[in-house]
C-alpha cells in the first residue's frame, strides 16, 4: 500500500491545506483525498508540482507498506 505523508511536509513550510491546494492547483477536497489515504492515482503532473511547491523527492512525501494480513 502506498502511503502520501503531506501533513509533516505542509508543518515544515507553514503551509495550510487551502495555501497547498492552490499553489498546486488542486481542491483542498483532493488534498484531503492524498492525505487520508484515500487516492486511488495521482498524476505525474500534479506529483510534480506537490515536488515543487514543497521542494521534495517524490520518495519524501511516498511510502510503502505491506498491505496488512488477514489472520484466519
Amino acid at each position: 500500500m502506498i502511503r502520501v505523508d503531506l501533513d509533516v511536509r505542509l508543518a515544515e513550510h507553514r503551509m495550510s491545506v487551502g495555501d497547498f491546494a492552490q499553489a498546486v492547483g488542486i481542491t483542498p477536497a483532493n488534498v484531503a483525498v492524498l492525505k487520508n489515504g484515500r487516492a486511488r492515482a495521482i498524476r505525474f503532473s500534479t506529483l510534480n508540482a506537490i515536488c515543487q511547491v514543497l521542494n521534495c523527492q517524490p520518495g519524501d512525501i511516498l511510502r510503502w507498506e505491506p498491505e496488512p494480513t488477514e489472520s484466519a
